[in-house]
């Protein structure tokens, strides 16, 4: 008679907590548009009706519609520093639909202390249209537009604390935890719950907390440059450019980039530098306009608010202003004369190139001089060809030699141009020797790499397996670069929550976060990596023994890094384990 009683209280709580669940109001993903195999199809026939969850791997992408393979529900143990952001992926799964699906994470307790559940959050890892990895697209590093199938890329991390599981899908959730500084050594556990209705799982956490503390992200060296893009928050956003409420939007999203350890800021001269290769054109943040008499004057006041927004929140080692030589060799000025805005072509080594910058450099070095801002401020270009380089280079020695200079450079550039204050040389080119590297280093100039549109691996597409972004890392502190540069932080696609993909490149390229400050997985694994090179610089600085994790660099610098059936992943684990090993 109890057990009978007992059942029918615990029916009746289900049946009530059905009956308030709401169904969970947001964006419908897209279909899969790969088929499943008969396989794949009896896996799901072969479950009950109950919600499944287990630790994943978070360096790869599982398919949403797929039972998951090779997950655990053994303990899933991290080994991290104080002052660490780590991560853990956990995959669910069930064959039939769960409305209201939650996870909890609770306290950390160790032997002798107590960590908050605040310190970690969860995830729900949400799937967007991205370009298949094929075979063809490996080799070529290319989009080819209707001829590259589509698959789903698990990649958004979204902000609802509930979430509705459709019939026989899985769902990524992915755990940040953030480790408190003054957090005691020790093995802390904790339990992951998830729940929906009357089902429950519960899944064991541990947290390794050595004795080291990583400074926080203001503090470390990592030269981190992703480019900024305000004109796509607007837009995405639905807000006047540069208004009031364009600076609210964008302040939570640009404090989750200064939060990475983000070191410069992305700013633009005149018209759209890229000559709008991205969904929305980057809009000049000057305003030049010409007299009657001729004489020139200059407009700051929207450049100024934007880079002093930048600098209140951390961004400020450097100001990176593109650009005198633009993708199209054009700039644009209100004319009084004619009353109108004219577009001129000014070409590097032209007349009319040397007329229009001239004024221009000089009135915006004193400029800069007036807010302060000059040492940190760079006129900078991106992948011009050397001789485009030496016609700029030399107009901007001759009005304003006192700005550095910075260069995305696929050319070598920096052998030439010494002066170069910011130098980002492609993954896939030639790598900057050791003696560049230390000659600019002693200079107080930066050495950085940079990957983009190309090569197909390692990169940080939606498309590219999680991993790829945090051996970006590892293959900085291997070759000794000060950092990475990427574009860009937020140039977003028409819906990028929905379609990841552009007509001009491959999916993801523009972006590494999403509208209404959504990280990404590929963003997080990217400060993953950031993070392991302050970790090996620190531990190198402390005189630890990092010779095992030497040894892993080594197989990083011998092989092409972008041989992609070279056993990476293999290597990624040995160079981890070698570094919690130093760590402890």
């Amino acid at each position: 008679m109890k057990n009978v009683v007992g059942s029918l209280i615990i029916l009746t709580i289900c049946l009530g907590f059905a009956a308030c669940t709401q169904p969970v109001t947001t964006f419908v993903e897209a279909e899969d548009p790969v088929a499943l195999t008969l396989a794949q199809s009896a896996q799901w026939d072969e479950l009950d009706g109950e919600l499944y969850a287990a630790w994943g791997d978070s360096d790869f992408a599982y398919s949403r519609s797929v039972v998951p393979s090779e997950v655990s529900t053994d303990p899933f143990r991290l080994t991290v520093w104080k002052g660490e952001r780590a991560s853990a992926l956990a995959m669910m799964w069930s064959a039939e639909a769960k409305v209201g699906v939650e996870c909890e994470i609770g306290n950390f307790t160790s032997k002798v202390a107590q960590l908050p559940a605040s310190i970690a959050s969860a995830h729900f890892v949400r799937y967007t249209l991205a370009d298949q990895q094929t075979p063809e697209f490996m080799k070529t590093h290319r989009y080819k537009k209707d001829k590259t199938p589509a698959v789903l890329a698990p990649d958004m991390l979204d902000s609802l604390s509930r979430f509705d599981m459709d019939a026989r899908t899985a769902r990524p959730v992915w755990i940040s935890i953030s480790i408190p500084q003054d957090a005691m050594a020790g093995i802390y556990k904790a339990e992951v719950e998830f729940t929906s209705g009357c089902d429950k799982v519960v899944l064991p956490l541990e947290l390794e907390v050595v004795n080291h503390t990583l400074q926080t992200p203001d503090k470390w060296s990592y030269h981190l440059d992703l480019w900024q893009h305000p004109s796509a928050v607007a837009r995405a956003y639905g807000v006047e450019l540069w208004s009031d409420a364009h600076f609210k939007a964008m302040k939570p999203l640009m404090k989750r980039l200064a939060d990475a350890g983000q070191k410069v800021v992305t700013a633009t001269l005149n018209k759209d530098p890229w000559n709008h290769q991205c969904y929305d054109a980057y809009e000049p943040m000057i305003t030049w306009t010409k007299h009657l008499d001729g004489t020139w004057s200059y407009d700051y006041q929207i450049f100024d608010k934007w880079v002093q927004f930048m600098l209140d929140l951390g961004i400020n080692r450097e100001i990176n202003c593109y650009s005198m030589v633009p993708w199209n060799c054009e700039l644009e000025y209100m004319d009084e004369a004619e009353g109108k805005v004219i577009t001129v072509k000014a070409e590097p080594g032209t007349e009319i190139f040397t007329e229009l910058w001239t004024p221009f450099l000089i009135d915006f070095k004193k400029h800069l001089e007036g807010k302060g801002w000059l040492e940190i401020a760079n006129i900078a270009m991106d992948e011009r060809s050397p001789e485009a380089m030496q016609a700029a280079a030399d107009v901007l020695m001759a009005c304003a030699p006192e700005m550095g200079f910075a260069l995305a450079d696929n050319h070598k550039s920096y052998k030439k141009f010494t002066m170069m204050r910011d130098v980002c040389v492609a993954i896939h080119h030639s790598v900057v020797s050791q003696e560049d590297i230390d000659m600019r280093r002693e200079q107080g100039f930066y050495t950085t790499f940079y990957v983009c549109c190309h090569p197909s691996f390692p990169n940080t597409f939606s498309c590219s397996q999680p991993y790829e972004s945090e051996l970006l890392g590892w293959y900085n502190i291997a070759h000794d670069y000060d950092g990475m540069l990427r574009w860009a932080y937020n140039s977003w696609a028409a819906d990028p929550q929905y379609d990841s993909r552009f007509a001009k490149w491959i999916s993801g390229d523009t972006y590494l976060v999403y509208p209404f400050n959504r990280s990404s997985v590929r963003f997080e694994k990217l400060i993953d990596g950031i993070e392991v090179a302050e970790k090996v610089r620190q531990l190198r600085r402390e005189g630890l023994d990092v010779s095992e994790i030497e040894a892993v660099f080594e197989k990083i610098c011998d092989a092409e890094i972008t041989d992609y059936n070279f056993p990476w992943h293999e290597t990624l684990q040995k160079a981890r384990q070698a570094l919690d090993e130093v760590s402890r």
